[in-house]
């Protein structure tokens, strides 16, 4: 997974972050996006089974807004097969977020979940000694 610092810190931004940003690495607001879109997936779940509309439609709403965070912070010109196998992933994400909302699916919030999940352990998984250096890069092709 490799993603631009640049644009990392702009989605981040982008998505209503409240701290600063300006001294996270890029693996850190990756980090950040994944951490934020897993616990709105618990709570957009909870609104879904308290059939609580509103606030349903909100938090899957800010969930795809991350996930086109995600998207957008990809750099393609470091592993272009991955970063597009990625970037599908994340259309793929959304499209199932768009009908979990229409549908009230909590399977398909669960699904989306499972697969961030695994993203983020391979993320974290990832070394402090290379997260965000050109190597990084590299070592997330193979961990992916």
């Amino acid at each position: 997974m490799s993603y631009s610092a640049g644009r990392a810190t702009q989605a981040y931004a982008s998505v209503g972050a409240q701290s600063s940003v300006a001294a996270a690495s890029p693996h850190r607001l990756i980090q950040l996006l994944m951490d934020g879109a897993l616990d709105r997936l618990a709570v957009a779940k909870g609104h879904m089974q308290r059939k609580d509309v509103q606030p349903k439609i909100v938090a899957i709403d800010r969930i795809m807004s991350i996930v086109d965070g995600l998207r957008m912070s990809l750099d393609h010109s470091v592993n272009a097969e991955m970063s597009e196998n990625l970037e599908n992933l994340y259309d793929y994400m959304n499209r199932r977020l768009l009908l979990a909302n229409i549908n009230n699916d909590e399977e398909a919030l669960d699904e989306v979940s499972s697969l961030l999940k695994e993203l983020k352990e391979a993320w974290d998984a990832i070394p402090s000694e290379v997260s965000g250096t050109e190597s990084n890069a590299r070592y997330q092709a193979e961990l992916v």
